[in-house]
């Protein structure tokens, strides 16, 4: 592998109140015409001290920064597996199984407002407070989830720890793209998902471990001690690589935003600078239309009434107000400045629609593994990682292929393609428990997952490479944004097929073998106790797992549809050269990326 280095220059550094980017934090009334320039030109606080560390930084200090980021992602994957795991049995012991689909939504769109908040956070005051702060809200958020004894406390506790989850991911990102190359940006991109490889194998057998010893409280709450001991390696080294650029003189000109402004300027800068009503008009946008959707089915369906339709209406009419409040903004949550490229669009597209076609089969696959497939939990819970196992291994190895032939458009096509030939065969084998049905819903995971390796991780290394690096953190964290509006796209609407379709489905197909009139309304609220009692072979599980494979069916066939668009973007896409530089603003990999990429850059930053 070879060595990637960045170019090794200290930062400007000046004394007066504009070298942390801020200008002296003008006021709204007072906003010159050359705002919009100013807002491009100067850098801000934790850019200037990341390129401060990024002067001194040796070969030695990037790989053990690699390796800490490398723990760090080991945890909170693991984690994150075995908790995709966990929630299953907690909504269900709860008596509310259908509303893991609200859970997820509902992180999904405080991650997506989350992830532009953290690189803004990031920039304003650096990578190593921002992975503090991240293992507060992980550490608090996985608490009041283990307490919990409702579904509504246990919502709280996941968009707590949301919260934390976003942050260090969207940093550990950012902390790479800081310090490669753009040819070698994927390849070390990946760094973050390889524990993947090993979490795949290993997290079955974990959470069959903790199941049959203990209950989901404990796996979920074990986790306040192992991420912050996972965390700290990280934090120590950049601590230490920031005294070093310190001592080195390297930061004498810099200036905190609280030095300059005092605490009552810093309050009013950071509330327009974090776009603070942005983020509640955001969160009010998705959260008020698509958790409705979520709720608003089931054996008593209440689309009339008013907890659904007050907040559904309340969104719609907040769509307006965000779109104009972003427009006006000083410091936008959606910077409308840099969509205008298709270097930019393309990959926030691509983003938006891989997730919302993977939740299609993805929300409720465990429950399909178990229920339709009859496998173990062990194996449901492998199955249901292999994904991220496969796409891992493939993004890896193509990472080496990217630093070979310094392109990256052919694969994301390519992979896009892939995509929806799996979403086909997960039509085919939508829940059958015999050796051929299990088999093929392995097989078309495993697809998926190449696809999911091809595509994902180059789409935001295509975007990384065309940005200034003043506006990497905030592009990034709005790429990922994107990314968790698709999954709350996704989960909101295959929990809305599932909340419609299913109930009627069990009372159907139940009603054929049983007088039982209650067993749907106890299979459609915890499915695994009724599947206990009822082995494959008898009558009852087979009208179960029919009724399941005919709602699976139609949640793949969304999946499939929204395959057509992707391949769309992906097409869009520009094609640069990739270099040994950090970044190609103002520099096309060719000639005819250069006039786009000069473009672009004059317009904010982006390159071809």
């Amino acid at each position: 592998m070879a060595t990637t280095t960045t170019t090794s220059t200290a930062p400007e550094l000046v004394s007066n109140k504009e070298a942390a980017g801020v200008a002296a934090a003008p006021s709204r009334a007072s906003e010159s015409s050359d705002d919009s320039h100013a807002k491009v030109s100067y850098k801000s606080p934790g850019v200037i001290r990341v390129e401060a560390l990024t002067s001194v930084m040796t070969t030695v200090d990037r790989w053990f920064v690699f390796f800490s980021v490398f723990l760090v992602a080991y945890a909170y994957g693991l984690d994150g597996t075995l908790r995709y795991t966990y929630q299953n049995y907690a909504t269900a012991e709860f008596e509310d199984h259908s509303l893991l689909s609200s859970v997820n939504v509902l992180r999904a769109v405080i991650a997506a407002a989350a992830q532009p908040t953290a690189g803004k956070i990031a920039d304003v005051f650096g990578r190593v407070e921002l992975v503090c702060i991240s293992v507060v809200f992980y550490i608090v958020g996985t608490i009041v989830q283990t307490v919990a004894t409702d579904i509504q406390t246990f919502a709280g506790g996941a968009v707590i720890y949301q919260v934390g989850y976003t942050m260090v991911i969207l940093l550990v990102e950012v902390i790479i793209a800081d310090i490669t190359s753009t040819r070698a940006r994927l390849l070390f991109s990946y760094i973050p998902a390889l524990p993947f490889i090993i979490n795949t194998w290993v997290s079955g057998d974990i959470a069959t471990a903790v199941l049959a010893g203990t209950t989901w409280r404990w796996g979920i709450g074990m986790w306040c001690i192992i991420y912050t001991a996972c965390a700290l390696p990280l934090i120590i080294t950049l601590s230490i690589i920031g005294r070093r650029a310190r001592k080195a003189g390297k930061l004498d000109g810099y200036r905190s935003l609280y030095s300059q402004l005092g605490l009552q300027g810093l309050v009013v800068d950071l509330f327009w600078r974090l776009d603070i009503i942005g983020i509640i008009l955001m969160i009010a946008v998705f959260a008020l239309i698509l958790v409705p959707l979520t709720i608003a089915g089931g054996f008593e369906a209440s689309w009339s009434s008013p907890q659904v339709v007050a907040p559904l209406v309340i969104g719609v009419v907040c769509i307006p107000v965000f779109v104009i409040w972003e427009m006006k903004a000083k410091h936008p949550l959606v910077p409308f400045a840099l969509m205008h490229d298709r270097a930019v669009w393309a990959p926030m597209g691509i983003a938006l629609l891989l997730n919302f076609a993977w939740y299609m089969q993805g929300d409720y696959l465990y429950t399909m593994l178990i229920v339709a497939f009859d496998f173990s939990i062990t194996a449901a819970t492998r199955v249901s990682s292999l994904y991220s196992f496969v796409s891992v291994i493939t993004g890896f190895i193509l990472g080496f292929i990217v630093f070979r032939v310094r392109r990256l458009k052919v694969f994301i096509v390519a992979g896009t393609a892939l995509f929806m030939v799996a979403f086909g065969l997960l039509i085919h084998y939508r829940g059958d428990p015999n050796p051929s049905g299990q088999a093929g819903v392995i097989g078309a995971e495993v697809l998926l997952g190449i696809a999911g390796g091809m595509f994902p991780y180059p789409a935001q290394a295509s975007l990384q490479v065309g940005l200034k690096h003043e506006n990497l953190a905030v592009m990034t964290g709005l790429y990922l944004a994107t990314y968790n509006i698709g999954s709350a796209l996704g989960n909101a609407v295959s929990g809305a097929i599932w909340t419609q379709v299913l109930p009627g489905a069990l009372s159907y197909e139940l009603s054929l073998v049983t007088s039982n009139a209650t067993l749907a309304v106890t299979t459609f609220g915890d499915p695994f106790t009724a599947v206990a009692m009822f082995p494959v072979g008898t009558p009852e599980r087979g009208a179960i797992i029919a009724a399941y494979q005919g709602t699976q069916k139609l949640l793949c066939i969304a999946g499939i549809c929204l395959c057509i668009p992707l391949i769309g973007f992906a097409a869009a896409l520009r094609n640069p050269r990739l270099s040994d530089e950090q970044n190609l603003s103002g520099e096309g990999g060719d000639e005819k990326d250069r006039a786009p990429a000069a473009a672009a850059a004059a317009a904010g930053g982006v390159s071809a």
